[in-house]
């Protein structure tokens, strides 16, 4: 799970990380009030949306006088903005953030972040901050520090020191900066976030450290122990049918191809992607309805294919352990009439109760294409489409 920036800021500032002072913006008429907390001469209007880029699509202004916040507020409040992130549909901005400007002297890279294949939390530290960091780690790869950090043994003196050293701060900044890491530290463990990332962190003309922007990504399978951050869900940011699949505990993630794709179990689903790419076609989600699937969860999970208008035809590939395939032919033939299908589908059941989910589906009076195995369901559906 997502959250906004100014949410980020604000977990990571109960923390005891050093961020600026800013409050976000639901709705122009709260500005006079709120602006009040502000005290800088110049304040930063930030765009509220779930992608990076945000500057560089006119999501960040600065300005000197409310006057100039109110007008620059009313443009974005509401704007589609379009970053390297968002596609090119762009995402509709319905929060914005003002804070109080910094004087920057450097900026800085810093993310925390669990390595699942170290089996520790890294940091990544950078002295190129405001930046692409897949584009330093391609060009300048020497200018990336990673310090893998055992949860056993916690975060050492020495494991800050290598973590601060691309910085190369002041003296008089070096505590601060300390904190900031262990503040960090323990925001990603005690949350149960996958990732904080801070781009950039800064050190100011007055040698203070700085979170001057904050992302965090939690983990979805440890939210029920964390119904505030739950609480912080924006649902304007995801997409409407990735929202209905989490209603059934439905895994999907909506893509850009031609064929719909239902499945059981992530290894099957995406070797069922790979094969349909092998023929010449491009999945449009990956969808996996996992081993104890219900009728009614495998005709919502096909309503769900359907809702995406780029969708030319269906493969369903299920290999039934716990699974059973009557259970799936049931599903798919209620789902089917009820959405009255216009586009190809082909059926692959292998395992548990395969020759009775094939014999109702061969019943069911619907135009269904039976696949042997998973090579020819492939080539049955991307034929299907063409």
């Amino acid at each position: 799970m997502n959250i906004h920036e100014h949410q980020a800021k604000d977990i990571l500032k109960k923390f005891g990380a050093p961020v600026p002072i800013g409050v976000p913006i639901f709705a122009l008429n709260e500005i006079d009030e709120k602006v009040k907390i502000i005290k800088t001469n110049k304040i930063v209007l930030k765009a509220q949306i779930h992608a990076g880029g945000r500057g560089k699509a006119g999501g960040v202004k600065v300005v000197d006088n409310i006057d100039k916040l109110k007008a620059e507020a009313k443009i974005l409040l509401g704007k589609v903005l379009i970053t390297h992130q968002t596609g090119p549909q762009g995402r509709e901005v319905k929060r914005l953030y003002i804070e109080e400007a910094s004087e920057i002297s450097k900026e800085f890279y810093l993310s925390c972040l669990v390595d699942r294949a170290s089996s520790k939390i890294a940091f990544i530290s950078s002295a190129e901050g405001g930046m692409d960091i897949e584009e330093v780690a391609n060009k300048t790869p020497e200018k990336i520090i990673t310090t893998r950090i055992s949860l056993g043994k916690g975060l050492s003196k020495d494991d800050v020191a290598q973590i601060l050293k691309p910085y190369k701060l002041p003296e008089q900044s070096i505590e601060q900066a300390e904190k900031l890491i262990e503040s960090v530290f323990q925001a990603l463990v005690n949350t149960d976030a996958n990732l904080i990332e801070v781009n950039p962190l800064i050190l100011t003309k007055e040698n203070q450290v700085l979170c001057l922007d904050a992302k965090i990504n939690f983990d979805d399978n440890a939210l029920y122990r964390h119904p505030d951050i739950v609480s912080l869900r924006d649902l304007n940011e995801e997409d409407p049918a990735e929202i209905e699949a989490s209603k059934y505990d439905l895994a999907y993630i909506k893509l850009d191809g031609a064929i719909g794709c239902m499945v059981n179990g992530a290894g099957l689903a995406m070797a069922t992607m790979d094969i349909i790419k092998l023929y010449g076609s491009e999945p449009a989600n990956f969808l996996d309805v996992g081993g104890g699937a219900t009728k009614e969860k495998v005709s919502a999970a096909f309503k769900i294919i359907l809702s995406d208008k780029n969708v030319k035809g269906i493969l369903i590939n299920i290999f039934g352990g716990i699974m059973r395939c009557d259970v799936i032919a049931e599903g798919v033939i209620a789902a089917a009439k009820e959405t009255n299908l216009t586009v190809p589908l082909v059926v692959r059941l292998a395992g548990t109760k395969f020759e009775e989910g094939k014999k109702i589906l061969a019943q069911s009076g619907l135009k269904i294409i039976p696949a042997d195995d998973l090579s020819d369901a492939a080539k049955k559906i991307v034929e299907a489409i063409k």
